[in-house]
């Protein structure tokens, strides 16, 4: 499933925490905060990689607030299978997805920030370590920018190798870099109930609503 947000016309938010300062935990829970609050969501999806209590894994910036820093170790698994990256909108309104490295030397003042790994598309080209299509399967989601206005959210409905998935948003969707989210627990809500995926746990979050 694909979700194309133009960012004149929709905001976009990361999440992570609830008003009680413990992570929201899933969807689910997360959809049910917003609407108590009166800040209901169109879209939400997991956002990032997250440590066994929840918090995330790399750079987590929250309206305007860092949360969590940006990770450049070394170690195992896909989160630092490199050249990893960061999604960004800044405070200018504008969306990027760009590599670690380069955000680590930018720092560009950001509204919203999430970190994973590893990237999909890195100016036009496909991670080098990707198979053309590995047999490592799995439901994924992640995220590219098509331009500066326009972010592309997508979920695969069926099991995929992170190849596929990232010929995905270079051939089909347009996006000359984009950020492998998560896989397995990889969930889409529409704000009220469930589009794809369970009742999974999730550390960061991402959500579309309707410009205040």
């Amino acid at each position: 499933m694909v979700c194309e947000i133009d960012l004149r016309r929709y905001d976009i938010g990361v999440f992570h925490v609830g008003l009680d300062g413990k992570a929201f935990g899933s969807l689910d829970k997360f959809d049910k905060a917003m609407a108590d609050q009166g800040r209901p969501v169109l879209l939400a999806m997991n956002a990032g990689m997250y440590h066994q209590d929840l918090t995330p894994v790399g750079l987590l910036v929250e309206d305007g607030r860092e949360k969590a820093p940006l990770n450049v170790a070394d170690s195992e698994g896909n989160f630092f299978l490199k050249p990893n990256g960061v999604f960004v909108v800044r405070k200018d309104g504008k969306a990027a997805v760009m590599e670690t490295s380069a955000y680590a030397a930018a720092r560009p003042d950001v509204m919203v920030a999430t970190q994973s790994g590893p990237m999909l598309v890195i100016d036009g080209r496909l991670h080098p370590r990707f198979e053309q299509n590995g047999t490592s399967r799995y439901i994924r989601n992640g995220v590219g920018v098509r331009d500066e206005n326009t972010v592309v959210l997508a979920i695969s409905r069926s099991e995929v190798s992170l190849g596929s998935f990232a010929r995905l948003f270079r051939d089909a969707l347009n996006c000359p870099n984009a950020l492998f989210f998560d896989g397995v627990v990889s969930a889409l809500s529409n704000g009220e109930r469930m589009i794809v995926g369970g009742n999974y746990p999730a550390g960061p979050i991402i959500a579309v609503s309707a410009k205040r």
